[in-house]
């Protein structure tokens, strides 16, 4: 699991206290839901996000429950300054890994995030992966990743890889390129939701990250041979 965490709480001062006390690892900050948001629709490596609940604007809670919407293994810590029951469960009920109270017990935070990183994690680090370790790495990256635009470039930095050597090979060893390996996942999460949700296509379109319904489309019947539409309107019919 990854050691880059993101410190999300609308208070400066403290976003900065805790990257003081979590040093050994590598912490990113937002000061509020929505700069969260638009740090998680990005490609990215996070395996922790510290998350206050009470934010102007978008709430720790409706964050929380996006994250598992799009990154359900992403662990979370919910900070909150209310001791009230309702508020942790409302935090437990949207699928937090664990809740801290402010004012802030800095040793149990630590030894909360410690053993979050360490339940969760279970990948040696970058420098110890053969070249098929760094494969199968950047395959989970592309399928953790396949509501955000990623691209070859964010793959390569992941493993440490130029762009050009990274493609060659995995062409060579996954037998499929790395863009339609890409687009492989994204059609499969299409087919899923479309069976599984009542989401618009438009909603789809957006979710899955692609500029306009048009693309969206076009790509789903070159994969399908039929529109997304079309393709949800004979799961029906065999149901």
């Amino acid at each position: 699991m990854s050691k880059k965490i993101l410190v999300v709480d609308d208070n400066e001062d403290l976003r900065k206290e805790l990257k003081d006390f979590l040093e050994d690892y590598d912490v990113l900050e937002a000061a509020s839901g929505e700069a969260a948001l638009v740090i998680l629709r990005r490609a990215n490596d996070l395996g922790l996000i510290i998350l206050d609940v009470m934010m102007p604007g978008i709430s720790g809670i409706d964050v929380l429950q996006e994250i598992r919407r799009t990154d359900p293994n992403l662990g979370v810590i919910i900070l909150t300054g209310h001791s009230s029951k309702d508020v942790a469960i409302d935090a437990l009920k949207a699928h937090a890994d664990d809740y801290i109270e402010k004012p802030i017990n800095i040793k149990k935070l630590q030894d909360a995030v410690e053993r979050l990183i360490a339940s969760k994690s279970g990948e040696p680090e970058i420098s110890s992966l053969d070249l098929m370790g760094k494969l199968n790495k950047v395959k989970r990256f592309i399928e953790s990743n396949c509501y955000k635009k990623i691209g070859l470039t964010e793959a390569a930095d992941l493993v440490r890889m130029s762009p050009k050597y990274l493609s060659r090979v995995f062409s060579e060893h996954m037998k499929v390129g790395f863009n339609e390996y890409k687009l492989k996942i994204k059609m499969r999460e299409a087919k899923k939701l479309l069976t599984s949700t009542g989401y618009t296509v438009n909603q789809i379109t957006e979710k899955l990250g692609y500029e306009n319904s048009e693309s969206f489309i076009c790509q789903f019947k070159k994969f399908e041979k039929d529109t997304p539409a079309q393709y949800r309107q004979k799961i029906k019919k065999k149901k």
